[in-house]
């Protein structure tokens, strides 16, 4: 393959399909796609809100849950295909919000966004790895973070599970360079990122990755935030808003919204460009990775390294 042209890709193996001259580059000067709260797409609308919400919302949900579970559905979900498909899709940075729930006596784990999700952490997890058995070549970074009701003793044995399940696919944190062909080299297929420095004494656990949370409402204060923050790091890619705009727009969607904005957003995408300088992309996180050509205009980024 000699070029990456946004039609000739191989989303589901992109990464082995890149031209021999760039498995030697820095996998941080790649451009790689991500999902923005990954597991999504199956919220369960009956779970309880997260412990961390506040108060107030906790009972305008109680009294008035007919109006706000609607809205939490409609603003919450990011993502509309399953983990399997976002994989296919050539997602291959995954943003997992993790939590125990409140008086669950079990030790089972969900991934949340304002509620909790129906797929459980664990049993997910083990269907990432069956398809990382299916396609040797490719690699994924899972960013877990926020843990909320994991105390020392759970995340130890979360950990546990996360090591049985990767098992030699995971990248120790102690690899000097990560490029395509030293991964590829080592048969390591999972950089796993991990918001919690109490368990920064497992060498197969990343340091969390910076995460900028543009929190706009349009395509053209979201750019601005990007443009602001290139400086600072590498942005995620999605539109968000607060909660006065969800409650005094009643039949907007984050998904109608993301829809709207998707020109504007794609031609600011289309000239940006991966590489080692401070202004250059690595991951770009977004929202509704399906719906549009998200994953092929990320993916072709790296033709400008070329």
């Amino acid at each position: 393959m000699d070029h990456i042209g946004k039609d000739d890709i191989n989303h589901e193996e992109w990464m082995s399909c890149l031209p021999e001259k760039l498995w030697d580059v820095p996998l941080t000067h790649l451009s790689i796609p991500g999902s923005h709260d990954a597991m999504s797409y199956c919220l369960d609308i009956t779970s309880p809100l997260l412990r961390s919400e506040s108060d107030t919302f906790r009972l305008l949900d109680g009294v008035f849950c007919c109006f706000t579970r609607p809205a939490i559905y409609r603003w919450a979900t990011t993502q509309v295909q399953t983990i399997v498909e976002q994989l296919a899709a050539g997602i291959r940075y995954f943003d997992l919000r993790i939590a125990h729930k409140q008086y669950d006596s079990s030790n089972e784990l969900y991934f949340t966004h304002v509620i909790y999700t129906h797929a459980t952490v664990i049993e997910t997890l083990q269907t990432v790895a069956s398809w990382l058995e299916s396609h040797p070549k490719e690699i994924i970074i899972l960013a877990c973070s926020h843990f909320e009701g994991l105390n020392y003793k759970r995340h130890e044995e979360f950990i546990y599970s996360l090591k049985k399940i990767f098992g030699s696919k995971l990248c120790p944190c102690n690899e000097v360079l990560l490029t395509l062909r030293s991964l590829w080299t080592s048969g390591y297929q999972v950089v796993l990122s991990y918001e919690d420095q109490s368990t920064s004494h497992h060498k197969e656990l990343w340091p969390a990755i910076p995460y900028h949370w543009a929190n706009k409402p349009n395509a053209e204060e979201l750019i601005h935030y990007l443009e602001c923050q290139k400086q600072l790091g590498r942005p995620g890619l999605n539109l968000t808003t607060d909660r006065c705009f969800i409650a005094s727009h009643p039949r907007v969607s984050l998904r109608t919204l993301t829809m709207e904005n998707w020109n504007c957003v794609k031609k600011w995408l289309e000239d940006q460009k991966p590489g080692a300088e401070p202004t250059c992309l690595n991951i770009i996180a977004g929202d509704f990775i399906g719906p549009v050509p998200f994953c092929s205009l990320v993916i072709a980024l790296n033709k400008k390294l070329l």
